[in-house]
């Protein structure tokens, strides 16, 4: 024993003390968060961060977890959440009419179908082949009211999402809030829909008014379709978008919306 305390240079001591330590509450406590930590982190293929961990785990425990003591036992176990990749940037495209913006970055709606947000966003699967995919966000309770994917980024693919939304809310007149794609500045879209929602589009260059969507997209992105790499057919990358959104929608909790998932907020609402 002497032998080995001096190879590894420690007193005997503090072996002895060492063997004879019996754990405290809060060492057996970070010993089982840790666990958990662990074991959620690797069933969502670690795309969640302290701040989600920490909500899933409180949950878990039916306690309170401060998130800095999650941020803590990441390090010491020396996982993270994936990182997102930069954006591409595109050329803007002179629009045939334009909306105001009228939601004006009030990210906050106080009833649900009072607030969407929409975008389309391209994806890749076989051999550098392309897909898009159109999506509406209710600003109440960020759940995503609907989404289509198609092979072409046009009109069809925009309207159809924009039909299917207002088909389950057919009592609504939303505000539905875009960036100036060509979809939602033609006078096709204007004569469709001028009855049915009132139009509001971000300034020009400023993503951010239209963030929450974003966030989206870099969401569905980061801790989806970035981690499988290649998709070789559209059906396996349209499976794989299916699977997150319902995953988005039920089980995917969010601090904004006080640790619920958006139809859990929805539910407790209606």
């Amino acid at each position: 024993m002497q032998t080995l305390c001096e190879v590894a240079d420690i007193a005997r001591s503090s072996y002895y003390k060492w063997l004879k330590h019996t754990p405290s509450s809060r060492e057996v406590e970070n010993q089982q968060l840790t666990q958990d930590m662990l074991a959620l982190h690797q069933k969502v293929s670690g795309i969640y961060g302290y701040r989600r961990l920490t909500l899933n785990l409180s949950r878990q425990a039916k306690k309170q977890i401060n998130h800095k003591r999650i941020q803590r036992l990441m390090r010491i176990q020396g996982i993270q959440s994936v990182i997102r990749r930069k954006k591409r940037k595109y050329v803007y495209v002179a629009p045939e009419q334009v909306a105001e913006n009228l939601l004006n970055r009030e990210f906050y709606a106080e009833e649900t179908n009072e607030k969407w947000l929409t975008d389309v966003t391209e994806l890749k699967y076989g051999n550098g082949q392309k897909a898009y995919l159109s999506a509406i966000l209710d600003l109440h309770d960020n759940v995503i009211v609907s989404y289509e994917m198609g092979h072409a980024n046009n009109n069809e693919l925009v309207f159809r999402t924009i039909d299917s939304a207002l088909k389950a809310a057919s009592d609504s007149k939303p505000m539905l809030h875009s960036d100036r794609g060509f979809q939602y500045t033609s006078h096709t879209f204007k004569r469709l829909y001028a009855d049915k929602l009132t139009q509001s589009m971000s300034r020009v260059g400023r993503c951010i008014d239209n963030g929450p969507m974003e966030s989206f997209w870099g969401a569905l992105k980061c801790e989806k379709y970035y981690l499988r790499r290649t998709y070789p057919t559209f059906e396996e990358l349209q499976n794989d978008i299916d699977e997150y959104i319902c995953f988005y929608n039920n089980d995917r909790l969010q601090k904004k919306l006080n640790g619920l998932s958006p139809m859990e907020f929805r539910t407790k609402a209606a």
